[in-house]
Order: C-alpha cells, then structure tokens, then sequence
C-alpha cells in the first residue's frame, strides 16, 4: 500500500520542480530490530519516484559499519540530506506526520543550496568557532516541531560547524530518558543547553551560541 496518496503526489512533483540540482537520500538501516526501517525505506522510495533528482542510497547499519561511521550515524533509521555537500541535515526516526514536510522542504533547500534565515543568524553562524550539535526531540503528532526542526537543519546548512537532528522520540526512548523529553519540541544544544518550544530564530540563535560558549569554557 502506498504512504503517499495520489493527490499528494501530484501536489509534490509539482513542489519538487523548484529544485535545481540532485539530492541523494542516505538511509541507515538494518534488518532485524528496527521497527520503522521498513516503513522509512518504503517512504524514501516513493518520495524518490516524484523527481529524477532525487535519488536514494541505502547502507546496512552493521555490514556498512565504516559508511556510517563516515556519517557519524549513531542509530537507526537514520537519513542523510545530502547536496553539492554533506551540510549535517540529520533524520533518526521515520519523517512521517507532521516531519514529513520537513523533509520535503529540506530537499528543496538542499536542492538549491540556500535558506531562508536572516542575514543576521547567516553572519552569526560564520563566526561559530566550535562545533554545535543541535538534537530537535519530536513527536510525529506534534504541529510545533517542524519550525524547531527547520531552524536546526537550516543553521547546519549555514554553518559546518553545525550538526541539526531530527529525533523522533518515542522510537528512543533511552535517549529521550537521558535528556528528560518531557514534551516537544525539546531541543538540546552540545549536551549543556536545552529549551522546550519552537522559539523565533532570534531567540533560537541565542541558545545555539550560549551551546557554544558554554563548549568553549568546558
């Protein structure tokens, strides 16, 4: 059965006619023990079919081992949005609900190589000096998420010194236990800042470069 109805696919192939140059998919994933492998892998491959410029790589997470350590991949399912470059848009979780549009408009940027963030949080991110770690916990139920998402993957496509997470929550629940993910979005910044909610970017930009400065003094 498809994932993604027909309407919808006539709506996307129609969004996907803005991009401009190829982007590549990398999935993670593995046979046994991950329950929304399968269900990630059969999305991708339908998203794939809505435009010839994007194209889809699947690695297994354990016979693979040195791909996703060249990704820094630490768990499964996992995504990769990759451009001209590998910009650190990250996907551990199945984009499905409300992150499926997230997805979508990051192949798009990705597509073009820009975002739309003010030249003020552009200027800001080039003088990042340590690497930033953004790690957006979400629900697939939640309609605030996919701004505190965007913002993540965004700064990362500004700045390599930026990695920005997507992570689905209740597929891992040791890790939303370490962070105390109470409620979404929760975002956690280099492991020493966090914030609930889907702040404007001025405010968001604030906490990723209070993460940083709290690196530098560590």
């Amino acid at each position: 059965m498809a994932h993604i109805q027909e309407e919808d696919r006539n709506y996307l192939t129609k969004e996907f006619e803005k991009m401009v140059n190829p982007v590549k998919l990398v999935f993670f994933t593995q046979k046994f023990e991950c329950q929304y492998c399968e269900l990630t892998h059969e999305l991708l491959g339908e998203l794939s079919e809505l435009s010839d410029k994007i194209n889809v790589e699947v690695y297994d997470f354990v016979e693979n081992k040195e791909k996703a350590e060249q990704y820094n991949i630490a768990r499964i399912p996992a995504i990769v949005v990759e451009g001209e470059k590998d910009y650190g848009i990250r996907f551990y979780g199945v984009p499905a609900g409300y992150e499926f549009s997230t997805l979508v408009e990051d192949i798009i940027d990705v597509s073009k190589g820009t975002t739309t963030l003010a030249d003020e949080t552009k200027e800001a991110l080039k003088k990042l000096e340590k690497p930033v770690h953004i790690q957006v916990f979400i629900t697939l139920t939640c309609p605030y998420c996919p701004r505190a998402v965007r913002m993540a993957h965004q700064m990362a496509m500004e700045s390599e010194l930026v990695t920005g997470d997507m992570v689905e929550a209740s597929e891992y629940p040791q890790l939303s236990n370490r962070y105390g993910v109470s409620a979404v979005p929760k975002i956690v910044i280099n492991e020493n800042v966090s914030f609930e909610g889907a702040l404007p970017e001025a405010n968001y930009l604030e906490k990723v470069l209070e993460g940083e400065g709290a690196s530098k003094k560590s």
